[in-house]
């Protein structure tokens, strides 16, 4: 292939929701939709999800990093020893959103993340046992804020002592972690 006939980045498709912030881009480009089966990212999007309840994806992406170190890099087995300095911690970082709420909810998460691994071997495992044959959801049915899986999983999940995890942040977390491809079909990174 010569250069001449590679495809410039302005020639690329895109999903319309990413618009032209180079952040969102980037993401759209590299992770979302990517097919993920590690527990480590797994917990890193459920905690990123649901602190972007109420708010936008961007305002917890342009945190990312932030969140990151707060949260000790995403090790779910730290996080879940965190104690009440650390939520004092949390709750004093100016890099990440300071809900009370949403930090302890992190920390229980955490907890109730670890139970499942314990239980289904992996939350990956845990997560798969509710999509159609164990499987991604690769077609394209066009965009949606909830499924029968994001509901079914957000019940379970709810009925576990999850918090900030409603069917739409679950939709929202399949859609990133690659559990459903929600590129439009004409999208370069399809």
């Amino acid at each position: 292939m010569t250069s001449d006939s590679r495809l410039k980045t302005s020639d690329l498709k895109r999903c319309s929701w990413c618009g032209t912030d180079p952040l969102y881009m980037e993401y759209h480009d590299k992770e979302w939709g990517k097919t993920v089966h590690d527990d480590k990212v797994f917990f890193e999007f459920l905690t990123l999800e649901a602190a972007q309840a109420g708010l936008s994806w961007i305002t917890i992406l342009r945190r990312r990093e932030n969140y990151k170190k707060a949260f000790a890099g995403f090790d779910v087995k730290k996080v879940a020893a965190f104690n009440d300095a650390d939520k004092e911690r949390l709750l004093n970082d100016e890099g990440i959103i300071r809900n009370r709420l949403k930090i302890s909810s992190a920390i229980r998460n955490a907890q109730l993340f670890i139970e499942i691994q314990k239980e289904f071997g992996s939350f990956d495992k845990y997560l798969y046992s509710f999509m159609p044959h164990g499987k991604p959801i690769t077609s394209y049915t066009g965009p949606h804020v909830s499924t029968p899986e994001s509901d079914a999983i957000a019940k379970d999940m709810k009925k576990r002592g999850f918090k900030f995890f409603g069917t739409t942040i679950c939709y929202a977390f399949m859609q990133a972690t690659g559990m459903v491809n929600d590129h439009i079909p004409d999208c370069s990174f399809r």
